[in-house]
């Protein structure tokens, strides 16, 4: 992706070197619990429960946190991305008649609070609906490449891109609706809505792309690069890898095929209409 040397956000809040206290643990990040030892990957507003010895506690320290050459590389970049998503969807709802209100992306290191609760690294990035802020530990970043084989610049933009679905999401009503079913179903029924949303915060990731390209940012190999990091986090990859099977009925994001789809749809599309999930026949 070509970002080098172009404009960042303004909105990103560093709070890197602070720990996140005690309260409420939330889960749930762009690719749901893992079972057993590792937790989670990437998209925001799952309330599904995560381990208890993920929970930590510390103090927060004043001391400015010391980033590595590597990581102000990184900072600069997932600021970079947030700035592009930002000129994309406040565009994208000027021609629809709205007004695209910026989210704050947050940096942390280890564990951070947010107004769902508070979430450790291994949560992965996520969503906070209720103060509208992306939260990512940039350590995610080796993690997507190592442990997921996902390795690419644009891949972690995907991941940036989805949160930021969220977000869409949220200013649209559709994140009100889904929580709105939370009580009244069962969580088999509920995992279904679910796995619709998340698929629906792949399409718009892949909206995104297909402005990036129109802008000329993308590169060769960056589209393969989003899809392999989208078919990574598909829940019967991360469940398989975990416990050596799948279990679809608890799916909360939705397979790596699914994944792939709707996102490449999303950039073939370019537009909100065509991402429908909730409506559609088939996932």
């Amino acid at each position: 992706m070509k970002w080098q040397g172009r404009r960042g956000s303004s909105n990103v809040e560093d709070r890197r070197g602070r720990s996140g206290g005690g309260g409420k643990v939330i889960g749930g990040g762009i690719g749901g619990i893992i079972l057993v030892v590792i937790v989670t990957l990437l998209s925001g507003g799952n309330a599904g429960d995560i381990l208890a010895n993920l929970t930590s506690s510390g103090t927060n320290s004043s001391a400015p946190y010391e980033q590595t050459a590597e990581e102000q590389e990184l900072s600069e970049f997932v600021s970079v991305v947030l700035a592009d998503t930002e000129e994309v969807w406040g565009e994208i709802f000027k021609q629809q008649g709205m007004t695209y209100e910026d989210p704050t992306l947050v940096m942390y290191s280890g564990s951070v609070d947010s107004a769902c609760g508070t979430a450790t690294s291994a949560v992965g990035p996520f969503y906070c609906p209720g103060d509208a802020k992306l939260y990512i530990d940039l350590s995610f970043y080796d993690e997507l490449q190592q442990r997921f084989q996902a390795p690419g610049d644009f891949a972690m933009a995907y991941v940036i891109a989805h949160e930021v679905g969220h977000h869409v999401q949220t200013l649209l009503g559709t994140s009100k609706q889904l929580n709105s079913l939370r009580q009244s179903l069962s969580e088999k029924e509920f995992n279904k809505y679910q796995v619709r949303f998340e698929l629906q915060a792949d399409y718009l990731a892949g909206v995104w792309a297909n402005h990036a390209q129109g802008m000329n940012l993308l590169e060769e190999g960056d589209l393969e690069e989003a899809l392999t990091a989208a078919s990574a986090v598909g829940d019967d990859t991360i469940q398989k890898q975990a416990q050596g099977y799948a279990v679809p009925d608890s799916f909360t994001h939705g397979s790596s095929e699914q994944r792939k789809r709707w996102f490449y749809k999303g950039f073939n599309s370019g537009t909100i209409e065509g991402g429908d999930t909730f409506n559609a026949a088939q996932l």
